[in-house]
């Protein structure tokens, strides 16, 4: 675990799981924290991560990024089972619960905080402390439920009206809902700023009142993993800089289908991918 003493202070706090995702050749590193803070260091900030972690696996894809890991027994595992029906996802085991107090306090100015549950461990009362902040939200983790046998479905969120309305923006999937209009309308009604992902169909926007669709170009997909995550960090990022949802969107848009023609973290965009993605928007 790092030396909290030495922590410098960061620009983008991603606060979830890390997580391994069982593959035919063995595990692969995943989950929100992994793709939103390569991301954001992709897009020049300053990151930290805070996660649970069982270090089954070496975390050198993340490079420098400081993830403060307080370790755990072993790291959440997903699995995904392809059926003639289509993907059905496998919560095989889950890491300890993140809560305030585990945020070095060098960390708790960060100017973005990203809040990225994948299996409800996020407390969600975590939202209160950040006053000064822009709190994004990728609450997939607090909308999953899952059965004895670890299969995961869409599941109900108590909380959900209590931490929207403290954040500045989030970013949900239409399937993060079973795609229920009425879930994603009440959701909008809640939150200040709503994008909610549509896979290649691209994105939609709410925000003060109007909803927007952003067409997604057309890109040959190798593995979507992890785009939604792209287009999260992209998004509260643009954000936070332009103040403008519209133009954060568009561009969150144009560089999360860019990640899906590589493989796993592979798609974390480049610097040149990112100069064209800005220019576009421009």
């Amino acid at each position: 675990m790092l030396e909290i003493t030495l922590l410098k202070p960061i620009d983008y706090l991603v606060i979830g799981h890390i997580t391994l995702d069982v593959m035919p050749t063995g595990y692969r590193l995943g989950g929100t924290a992994a793709y939103a803070s390569l991301t954001a260091r992709a897009l020049g900030l300053r990151v930290g991560v805070v996660t649970s972690w069982g270090a089954e696996i070496s975390l050198a894809e993340l490079q420098d990024i400081p993830v403060l890991s307080f370790p755990a027994e072993r790291s959440t595992i997903f699995e995904n089972v392809i059926m003639p029906s289509g993907r059905v996802q496998y919560l095989r085991h889950v890491a300890d619960s993140l809560e305030y107090y585990h945020i070095p306090e060098p960390w708790r100015s960060a100017s973005i905080v990203h809040l990225g549950p994948v299996a409800q461990e996020v407390d969600p009362g975590i939202v209160r402390n950040f006053p000064t902040a822009l709190i994004g939200l990728t609450p997939q983790g607090w909308l999953r439920s899952w059965d004895a046998q670890g299969k995961v479905s869409p599941g109900e969120w108590p909380e959900a009206d209590f931490v929207l309305r403290r954040a500045g923006a989030a970013v949900i999937s239409s399937e993060d809902v079973g795609n229920e209009e009425e879930r994603i309308d009440e959701m909008a009604a809640s939150c200040r700023v709503l994008a909610v992902t549509e896979g290649a169909a691209g994105a939609r926007l709410y925000w003060n009142g109007d909803v927007r669709r952003f067409r997604a170009p057309e890109m040959e997909e190798v593995d979507a993993t992890g785009a939604g995550d792209i287009f999260a960090a992209a998004f509260f990022t643009r954000l936070f800089t332009t103040r403008d949802p519209w133009e954060a969107a568009r561009f969150a848009t144009q560089l999360s289908a860019v990640s899906v023609t590589r493989p796993g973290l592979a798609g974390v965009p480049t610097q040149e991918e990112i100069e064209t993605c800005m220019v576009e928007v421009i």
